[in-house]
């Protein structure tokens, strides 16, 4: 599917605020509501769009543990630690990437005791080889929306 002005225009605002109402949103974009309405389905029907969230201060709900976590794998089986790594709880992203490692996590936690607990079960997760954790000391930034 290709967008549109107006369908970026949907995106970029519904990006900002997701609970606005389409009658809103059509008022800001100048637009009738059907016409909103009809866009942010096909949106959805097309999983360009999949699901609405809100947006957490973990440290505030007592996650002030952020790990970014170095997987690499062997015998060619990063897909299958991915999607075993992918259903943990703590896992906020699973990135299969370029160069000397196969697998980057973000991963977020309460206390060091979790973390460790969690970076010993990665290693025993079967084919990963090795791993490597970085505990941020500060976010200056962590926003995923692209506004």
């Amino acid at each position: 599917m290709t967008l549109d002005e107006t369908d970026e225009k949907i995106l970029k605002n519904l990006l900002v605020d997701a609970r606005q109402s389409a009658r809103q949103l059509a008022l800001k974009l100048g637009m009738s509501t059907v016409t909103v309405l009809s866009r942010i389905k096909k949106l959805e029907k097309e999983k360009i769009i999949k699901g609405y969230t809100a947006i957490i201060d973990h440290e505030k709900i007592g996650y002030s543990l952020t790990a970014i976590i170095e997987i690499m794998a062997k015998n060619d089986k990063v897909v299958d630690i991915e999607d075993e790594i992918s259903k943990f709880e703590n896992v906020c992203g699973v990135y299969d990437i370029t160069g000397s490692t196969d697998t980057i996590i973000i991963a977020k936690f309460k206390e060091r005791n979790e973390l460790s607990k969690f970076v010993k079960g990665l290693a025993a997760i079967p084919n990963v080889e090795n791993t490597i954790t970085h505990v941020v000391l500060n976010t200056a930034k962590e926003d995923f929306r692209l506004s």
